[in-house]
């Protein structure tokens, strides 16, 4: 396994591997950069296919924190963590009280997050052996994944604002693909907008509670790149978007809330030669690490949540600036993202000289 020459290695300040025999954790820690503050991440628990599957997983969503925080406007930094194992079957309060510990190791460089895989309860059990733990429910916002869908649903209005131009979302099409916590969630804000929703998952609960509770409509996992609506919005698992399914889509918009939707950087420019407008998706999906920045001292959520109604004007910004450079939206996410960054180290190079 390689690690320095990975080619989803991006100069990573940290990236550890820990493993609990007792209770059978393996897992790996990355912080991609703390020039922000500490790295704030998730943490995701997949029954990954091999080690090497994972250690790309989790190289590639630290590096989105770093650009999400600092598109975000938040002072932290970017990381992420991954539990080897399935989560619907391997879950049990040593695997969490041991990966708490893991955390701890950091020494306050990383602080986990639920994600994909864990729920708040899980970080609960880890938060008895580390203090690290953001997101959990006592004295704090609690379950950030509300917040993450309220984002998405205002990153897709500006999407929809600016590319067709109806000023709202009252029918406007839209196949949502995945319909867990966030997916479901911006079902609902969608509906209650007036969109039409065509939707897909895995498991088929979730599908049938969104036919009968919001009127959507069901199609095959496989099908939902082929709707002819206005917007796809991602909300499932990374690398969606690659040679075989932009070639399919008959879209305007793409814009949902799963990390690394692009299988490579080349798939944004892609979009654009076809005419899609891409909404970068940590740009998008930074509701739940904003409300999580919140916590400390008096928890204000409605301070907190006008912060993620942000993303409609951080999305308009790249919109704005793409279209005028004639670049692509994920090009310029990372510039505004980087240009943050590059700013705060010079400001750090002038006072370490000062000092």
């Amino acid at each position: 396994m390689s690690v320095f020459s990975a080619k989803e290695f991006d100069n990573h300040e940290d990236v550890s591997f820990f493993h609990d025999e007792k209770s059978g954790l393996k897992a790996i820690i990355a912080v991609h950069d703390t020039t922000l503050g500490p790295a704030l991440g998730g943490t995701r628990m997949w029954d990954y296919a091999n080690e090497e599957e994972a250690l790309a997983d989790v190289l590639r969503l630290s590096r989105g924190m770093t650009y999400k925080s600092s598109l975000a406007g938040i002072n932290l930094g970017g990381g992420k963590s991954v539990i080897i194992g399935n989560s619907r079957t391997d879950k049990t309060p040593e695997l969490f009280e041991a990966f708490g510990r893991a955390v701890d190791q950091m020494g306050g460089t990383y602080i986990a997050a639920e994600d994909v895989g864990t729920t708040v309860e899980d970080l609960e059990i880890a938060r008895r052996t580390t203090r690290h733990i953001a997101g959990i429910s006592e004295g704090n916002c609690g379950d950030p994944s509300p917040a993450t869908a309220y984002g998405v649903f205002y990153g897709l209005r500006a999407a929809v604002d600016f590319k067709i131009g109806k000023g709202g979302l009252n029918g406007i099409k839209v196949a949502v693909q995945g319909l867990g916590n966030v997916g479901y969630g911006l079902c609902k804000l969608l509906k209650d907008a007036g969109a039409e929703l065509i939707v897909a998952d895995t498991h088929d609960a979730a599908v049938e509670k969104a036919v009968q509770n919001l009127g959507a409509t069901a199609v095959g996992v496989d099908e939902i790149y082929d709707q002819a609506v206005d917007v796809f919005a991602p909300c499932a698992l990374g690398a969606i978007l690659n040679d075989a399914t932009i070639s399919r889509l008959k879209v305007k918009i793409v814009a949902g809330s799963a990390n690394n939707q692009l299988a490579e950087d080349r798939h944004a420019r892609d979009l654009m030669q076809k005419g899609i407008l891409y909404v970068p998706d940590y740009a998008i999906n930074a509701g739940g690490i904003i409300i999580i920045s919140h916590e400390g001292g008096r928890f204000d959520r409605e301070r907190a949540m006008s912060h993620v109604r942000s993303i409609y004007d951080t999305c308009q910004k790249i919109f704005i600036r793409a279209a005028r450079e004639r670049v692509t939206t994920a090009e310029v996410a990372d510039k505004i993202a980087m240009e943050r960054i590059e700013k705060v180290r010079e400001e750090k190079a002038k006072l370490a000289l000062a000092s």
